[in-house]
């Protein structure tokens, strides 16, 4: 594997980040995870958008996009996959220990590798953790994912591929690493922005090609709930047929609405690799 740090591309045992990086110490750093196919960046415009509001949200300098770019460009052509992961990792580089900022520049990696194509259908379990709507890092994708990681081995040790999440004021919010869709009555829904959720790229795409409401939703919805499915870089729309062990869609496959935004989001995702 090659990785791109710092302004050079570099093998994977040569790859090395200061034990006091900020990034390690407190989590002070955000990140994009991109989907390569065939060997290029799936929507690069809108995740280099992302990263740059999320780094502006943790007070970071303005990422460099070109060297962004170049950085992608970079380890894609050493690592040419055909379906893989891109992981962009930009922190508050070497500061002292605690949670102020030293003066030395961010730091910069990017890193490619292979990655199956998801499943069409999974399953997923509701957790007891909440997003905390209101926290100053609301919405950010940063580094900082410990609760992200409590949360989704509890669904591993249920059975389930993901958890679903509540915000503190008991509203339908997000997964520990996705966004989440209902179908009530026919009508295709995702919790707003204001409840705390990741601003997703796919997320996004979808509610522009499919006319998805942005609806504010209990919790509880989930109880109801036609079709669910989850969203991500790497799982596009994933239908979700066992829920905390209720059965939706067919049981086996997507319901008719999800099947639907499978077919167009491969569609046009198909058609133009820069949406």
């Amino acid at each position: 594997m090659r990785i791109w740090l710092d302004g050079a591309l570099r093998g994977a045992d040569s790859a090395r980040v200061s034990v006091l990086d900020h990034g390690l110490t407190v989590g002070d750093g955000v990140f994009e995870t991109l989907k390569a196919v065939r060997g290029r960046p799936f929507a690069l415009t809108r995740h280099l958008d992302r990263l740059t509001r999320s780094a502006r949200g943790l007070g970071l300098p303005d990422p460099d996009l070109d060297e962004v770019r170049r950085a992608c460009a970079a380890v894609l052509e050493a690592e040419p996959v055909e379906h893989g992961r891109l992981r962009l990792t930009y922190t508050g580089g070497v500061a002292p220990l605690g949670s102020d900022r030293g003066d030395a520049a961010p730091t910069l990696i990017a890193a490619v590798a292979a990655s199956p194509r998801r499943p069409d259908t999974t399953t997923v379990v509701t957790v007891p953790y909440v997003r905390n709507e209101r926290s100053a890092v609301a919405g950010l994708k940063t580094t900082s994912y410990a609760e992200n990681v409590v949360a989704l081995a509890a669904a591993h040790r249920a059975g389930a591929s993901e958890a679903l999440l509540a915000n503190t004021v008991g509203r339908l919010c997000e997964g520990t690493g996705s966004n989440v869709f209902v179908v009530l009555g026919g009508e295709l829904h995702t919790p707003p922005l204001e409840s705390g959720c990741l601003a997703g790229i796919t997320r996004a795409l979808i509610v522009e090609w499919t006319g998805a409401k942005e609806t504010d939703l209990p919790f509880e919805v989930l109880e109801q709930a036609d079709e669910v499915f989850v969203t991500s870089s790497l799982r596009d729309a994933q239908a979700v047929v066992r829920l905390d062990g209720r059965t939706l869609g067919t049981g086996t496959g997507p319901g008719p609405v999800t099947a639907e935004v499978m077919r167009i989001f491969e569609a046009k995702a198909g058609a133009d690799l820069d949406p």
